[in-house]
C-alpha cells in the first residue's frame, strides 16, 4: 500500500511539474506538457488518474485565481472556486477514459484529447499538450499535427519510453534552431499599458490618444496597424465617425478591438477602419466563459453578456489578405485556431486585453500559444496586447 501511495504521489508531482513548466509562458518549454499523457497512463487506478489529471490542469491554470480576484476586485475565494470548477471537465474526461489495460489506452487517450479540443468540453479545454506541436514540428502544418497526435498516443502505449526519446530529440533540434514567427513588414501590432481603463474610459480624449498612437505607428511603410482587444471601447456611431474621419486621410488600415452593444447583450469584435470607411471585421467565437459569456442569462429569460459565435467567421479579409483572428481566450483553446487554419489564412492576428492578469503568466501563455500555432503552420503573426 505504501509503495502504491508513493507511486501515485510521484506521478501527481510529475504532472504538477509538467503543467507548471509547460505552461510557464515560455514557448520553448511547451513540450514539457507532453509528459502528462505518459504520467496519466502510468496511474495504477482510476482515482490516481483523476489526481494526476487534476495536478496537471491546476498547475497549468494556476494564474486563474489571482486573475479572477483582480477582475472582480475581490478576494481569492471566487477565483479558487472558478479554478476548481474549470478543472472539472478536464479531470472528468480523462478519468472516464483512463484504462488499466494497455490495449486500447492510446485510442482512449485520443478520444479524451478530441473531446477536450472541441465544444462543449473544449470550451474549457485549456492546456492541451498538442499545442507543443509548433515547437516540435515547426512548419510541418497539418502533417505536424498528425505527427504530434501520433506521438501523444505513442506516449501512453508500451512504446512510451522510445517515443519520449524521439520527441525529446525533436525538441532539442527545434530549440537549437528556433526563430520566432515573422511579422510582415507592412503590419505593426501595438502593445499598450493602460490597465483596466482600456475599453472603460469612454472620453473623447482617450479616443484622440489612441488615434495619436496609430499615427505614430503608421510610418516606415506600415499599412496595417493592430490595436488590442477593447481598444476602441464601445463602437458607437460617434466613435465610428471620429475614427473614419481621421483615418480617411491616411494610407493605413486600423484593426482594433471594440464592443458592439444592443438590448440582448454584446459582441466582442475586431473593427477595420480605412480610407473606404469601417466595418465589423470579426465577431469573437469564444469569449471568456463566466466573466463574458454567460449563456444562463438567456436560459433564464434575461439578457446581457457576450455572445459566442462558435464556428462563425474563422477567416476574414482585409483587402486581399486573409486573416485568422484570435481574441484573448481563443488563444488558449484548440478549436478556434484549427478552424481558422482550415480556411487557409495568410496571417494570424492575435489580440488581448490582459490588464486583469497582472502578477500571473496568463498573457505570456497566450503569446506562447499563438507563437506555437503560427510556427506549426508557418504563418506570419501579429500580436497586440494591453496590460
Amino acid at each position: 500500500m505504501r509503495r502504491e501511495l508513493t507511486r501515485v504521489a510521484l506521478l501527481a508531482g510529475g504532472a504538477v511539474a509538467s503543467g507548471w513548466i509547460g505552461w510557464s509562458g515560455h514557448v520553448l518549454l511547451l513540450p514539457a506538457a507532453i509528459a502528462f499523457p505518459m504520467l496519466w497512463s502510468l496511474a495504477p487506478t482510476r482515482p490516481a488518474a483523476a489526481l494526476v489529471s487534476a495536478g496537471y490542469f491546476l498547475a497549468a491554470s494556476r494564474g486563474l485565481p489571482q486573475g479572477v480576484a483582480t477582475f472582480y476586485a475581490s478576494d481569492l475565494w471566487p477565483g479558487l472556486l472558478l479554478w476548481l470548477a474549470a478543472s472539472a471537465s478536464f479531470v472528468a474526461v480523462h478519468t472516464a477514459f483512463w484504462s488499466r489495460a494497455g490495449t486500447w489506452r492510446a485510442a482512449r487517450y485520443l478520444a479524451a484529447a478530441l473531446l477536450m479540443a472541441i465544444p462543449p468540453f473544449g470550451i474549457t479545454g485549456w492546456a492541451q499538450p498538442i499545442t507543443a506541436a509548433g515547437v516540435l514540428f515547426p512548419g510541418w502544418g497539418w502533417l505536424g499535427l498528425v505527427a504530434m497526435t501520433a506521438g501523444l498516443m505513442g506516449l501512453v502505449s508500451r512504446l512510451g519510453p522510445a517515443v519520449a526519446l524521439a520527441l525529446g530529440g525533436f525538441w532539442l533540434w527545434s530549440a537549437a534552431s528556433w526563430t520566432d514567427p515573422k511579422v510582415p513588414e507592412t503590419w505593426r501590432g501595438v502593445d499598450l499599458a493602460m490597465g483596466a481603463s482600456l475599453g472603460r474610459e469612454a472620453g473623447l480624449q482617450r479616443q484622440r490618444d489612441q488615434i495619436a498612437t496609430v499615427s505614430g505607428a503608421a510610418s516606415d511603410g506600415v499599412r496595417q496597424v493592430v490595436l488590442p482587444e477593447s481598444a476602441l471601447g464601445f463602437w458607437t456611431p460617434t466613435v465610428e465617425r471620429l475614427w473614419v474621419s481621421t483615418v480617411r486621410d491616411s494610407n493605413a488600415t486600423v484593426i482594433a478591438g471594440a464592443a458592439v452593444v444592443d438590448a440582448g447583450g454584446y459582441d466582442n469584435v475586431l473593427v477595420a477602419i480605412g480610407r473606404d470607411g469601417s466595418k465589423i471585421l470579426y465577431r469573437e467565437r469564444m469569449p471568456v466563459p463566466g466573466s463574458m459569456w454567460q449563456p444562463w442569462r438567456s436560459w433564464l429569460g434575461g439578457g446581457g453578456g457576450a455572445r459566442a459565435h462558435f464556428f462563425a467567421n474563422p477567416v476574414v479579409e482585409v483587402g486581399s489578405t486573409r486573416i485568422a483572428p484570435l481574441i484573448c481566450y481563443e488563444q488558449l483553446i484548440v478549436w478556434p485556431v484549427l478552424q481558422s487554419m482550415l480556411g487557409g489564412p495568410d496571417i494570424i492576428v492575435a489580440v488581448g486585453n490582459g490588464w486583469w492578469t497582472a502578477g500571473t503568466s496568463i498573457v505570456a501563455i497566450q503569446r506562447a500559444s499563438a507563437v506555437a500555432w503560427a510556427k506549426l503552420f508557418a504563418k506570419p503573426l501579429v500580436l497586440s496586447f494591453n496590460t
